[in-house]
C-alpha cells in the first residue's frame, strides 16, 4: 500500500473541498454536535432539516454518493480510495453526510438482493431522498445479535411480524426500517433468520422515544404487532439474514467519520495555545503537549486503517477484520479525545452547549458523554477484540 495519496487524488481532494465550502447549508458545520463516533448527537436526528435534504441532493445530482458503485447500477465507477478521500472531507467540514440508506442499505443489496429487487429498490433510494433505520438490536439482544426473538412468520404473501427493538436510531424521522428476525426457530440464529425492508407507516408498528444520555431524541424503541411485510421486501433468500447483517455491520463500521477526529483535535489544540492558565498558555503544559502529542499519533493511525480498508477493496480483498480493528481504534479514540478535551478545558468543559461560556460550543462536553455509545455502537469493542483475535489471529474461542 502507498501511503501517500497522488496527483490525481490530491486534486480530486481539492474539488471536493470546493464543493463542500459552496454547497454545506450556511452555518450547518458550526451547529453540528457531533462527535466523531457517538451515536447520540447528530443534528439530523432532531428534525428532518430541508436544507440537509437538499444538500444530500447536490450530492446525488453530482455523483459524490454514487462515485464508487458500478456504472451499471447509476454509480461512477470510482475507486473506493477516492469515496474514502470524499468521506474524510466531508466527516472534517462537519457536513451531513451520507445515511444508513446509502452508506449500509444499497451495498448489502447490491451483493445480495435480486436484479428485480435492486432494480425496485437502489433507484427509489437513490432519487427518493428515502431515509431507513437500523432494526437489529432487541432488549435482551445488544452485542449478541444472535438472542434476537422478533419473529417473522409466513402467511400467503406476507410476512408476520411481531417483537421489539431498541436504540433504533432515527426511527422516528425514517421511513423504513433495516429489519432482522427469525424466520425459523428450530434452528440455530445464523441459520434462522432474515432481513427484510420495513414500511414505517405500516399498521402495527409503533415507535416510543428514548432521551439519550445527551439529552437529545436519537434512539428509539420500536415495537411489532401483527406488522405485515410484504415477501417482496425480503432481501436476498429466505433465512441468509445473519450472513446480509454480519456484511451489514462490516459496512457500518466501515462508515467511521475519521476526518471529524481530525477537525476536533485541532480545535483542542487552537484552544490550548489560545487560552492562559496561571499566566500561561495552556499548551506549553507539559503534561498537556504530552497527552495532545499522543493523542496526534493514533488519529494518525486512525487514517492509516482507515485508507487500508479502502485500499483492499480495492484490489479485490474483503477487509473483514480491517473493519473490525478501524472500528475498534476508531472508538477507543473517540473516548480518548473526549478525556483529553475535558482534561485541556478543565471545569469548563462541563458546560452544556446552550451555555453562552461553554468552549468549543460545548462539544466536547457532549463528546464526553456520546463517546460511551462509541464503544458499542455497530458491535462493542469486546466484539471487536473476539472477531480479531479469533478469524485475524486464529486463538481459539476459549
Amino acid at each position: 500500500m502507498d501511503f501517500k495519496l497522488d496527483k490525481k487524488q490530491l486534486d480530486f481532494q481539492k474539488e471536493v473541498e470546493h464543493f463542500l465550502k459552496t454547497n454545506v447549508p450556511p452555518g450547518y458545520s458550526e451547529k453540528s454536535l457531533y462527535w466523531p463516533g457517538g451515536y447520540g448527537a447528530i443534528l439530523e436526528f432532531e428534525e428532518r432539516d430541508p436544507a440537509v435534504d437538499r444538500f444530500r441532493e447536490r450530492m446525488y445530482e453530482e455523483g459524490w454518493t454514487t462515485m464508487a458503485w458500478p456504472k451499471e447500477l447509476g454509480g461512477g465507477g470510482r475507486s473506493m480510495v477516492e469515496q474514502a478521500i470524499f468521506a474524510e472531507r466531508l466527516s472534517y467540514h462537519r457536513a451531513p453526510g451520507s445515511d444508513t440508506a446509502m452508506l449500509i442499505v444499497v451495498p448489502t443489496i447490491m451483493r445480495y438482493g435480486s436484479d428485480e429487487f435492486k432494480k425496485e429498490w437502489i433507484p427509489k433510494i437513490m432519487k427518493g431522498n428515502l431515509r431507513f433505520w437500523l432494526a437489529y438490536s432487541e432488549p435482551n439482544a445488544g452485542s449478541d445479535l444472535s438472542a434476537i426473538q422478533t419473529k417473522a412468520v409466513e402467511d400467503g404473501d406476507d410476512f408476520i411480524v411481531n417483537g421489539q427493538k431498541i436504540w433504533s436510531s432515527g426511527a422516528h424521522i425514517s421511513d423504513y426500517g433495516w429489519m432482522v428476525a427469525r424466520t425459523d426457530l428450530n434452528v440455530p440464529a445464523h441459520k434462522g433468520t432474515s432481513m427484510f425492508i420495513v414500511d414505517n407507516k405500516t399498521p402495527g408498528i409503533t415507535i416510543r422515544p428514548l432521551i439519550n444520555i445527551v439529552g437529545f431524541h436519537s434512539f428509539n424503541e420500536v415495537f411489532f404487532d401483527n406488522v405485515r411485510i410484504p415477501k417482496k421486501n425480503l432481501v436476498g433468500e429466505k433465512n441468509l439474514g445473519f450472513l446480509y447483517l454480519m456484511v451489514a455491520l462490516d459496512f457500518e463500521r466501515l462508515a467511521i467519520a475519521i476526518g471529524g477526529f481530525r477537525r476536533q483535535y485541532e480545535d483542542i489544540v487552537k484552544y490550548a495555545k489560545e487560552t492562559k492558565r496561571d499566566g500561561k498558555p495552556i499548551s506549553e503544559n507539559y503534561a498537556v503537549r504530552k497527552k495532545l502529542a499522543d493523542l496526534a499519533i493514533e488519529i494518525e493511525i486512525a487514517y492509516m486503517y482507515f485508507f487500508k480498508t479502502a485500499w483492499m477493496m480495492d484490489n479485490n480483498m474483503h477487509p473483514n477484520i480491517e473493519a473490525s480493528v478501524l472500528k475498534l481504534v476508531a472508538t477507543q479514540l473517540s473516548r480518548k479525545l473526549a478525556g483529553v478535551g475535558m482534561d485541556v478545558l478543565g471545569m469548563r468543559g462541563q458546560l452544556n452547549h446552550d451555555s453562552p461560556y461553554a468552549p468549543l460550543d460545548g462539544r466536547v462536553c457532549i463528546g464526553y458523554l456520546d463517546s460511551i455509545s462509541a464503544v458499542i455502537g455497530a458491535g462493542a469493542s469486546e466484539i471487536q477484540r473476539n472477531i480479531i483475535a479469533q478469524r485475524g489471529l486464529g486463538l481459539p474461542r476459549k
